[in-house]
């Protein structure tokens, strides 16, 4: 017995809208909305990620450089592949309350981490900034970090544009490797 071939699409039950292939299923993305790795107060006993960190190996924290009071680490819900923080040892919230020398490491992490990126990825430019407090955006209010991302070119392609979905093609393991290797040794 013959079949015919149709070339309706298969209707599957509750999937929500039929659009065939226009949507990009990114789960992993559930994990931040959902508040995964987000202290459960402001101190740093409170399960504050940027705390932990440093007490990791510098693969499994995603740690690319370490200072004396500031280290360097990728973000793990980047915005840009190379997306990376720099934050300080110490739990605290405002800029203003960084010391001196804290300030200063922070500096000149952030200059190194923009020339790691240059090397390693050919960044043509970045957002560098903090968003202090939570009405302005930060994830992690209580404790300060540094946004470094990487921009190129064009990285505002159709992707982001129409689909509103940033695709990452590199792993934050193989980022972290790659931009550990292309930091300034100094």
């Amino acid at each position: 017995m013959l079949h015919s071939m149709t070339t309706e699409p298969e209707q599957q039950i509750g999937v929500g809208t039929q659009d065939a292939f226009q949507r990009l299923w990114t789960p992993h993305r559930m994990a931040y909305i959902q508040g995964e790795n987000k202290p459960s107060g402001p101190g740093a006993d409170d399960g504050c990620p940027f705390c932990s960190i440093p007490a990791k190996s510098d693969e499994d924290g995603l740690v690319i450089a370490r200072g004396e009071h500031v280290y360097a680490v990728l973000n793990l819900y980047p915005y840009n592949g190379g997306h990376l923080m720099v934050v300080p040892y110490r739990h605290v919230a405002d800029y203003t309350e960084l010391t001196g020398p804290e300030t200063a490491e922070l500096g000149e992490l952030t200059k190194q981490a923009m020339t790691a990126l240059r090397t390693a990825s050919g960044a043509h430019g970045f957002n560098i900034g903090m968003n202090q407090g939570t009405v302005a955006g930060a994830g992690i209010a209580a404790h300060l970090h540094q946004h470094i991302v990487p921009r190129w070119g064009g990285d505002t392609n159709f992707m982001p544009v129409v689909g509103h979905t940033k695709v990452l093609p590199q792993l934050l393991a193989d980022t972290r490797k790659m931009l550990a290797e292309a930091w300034p040794k100094g």
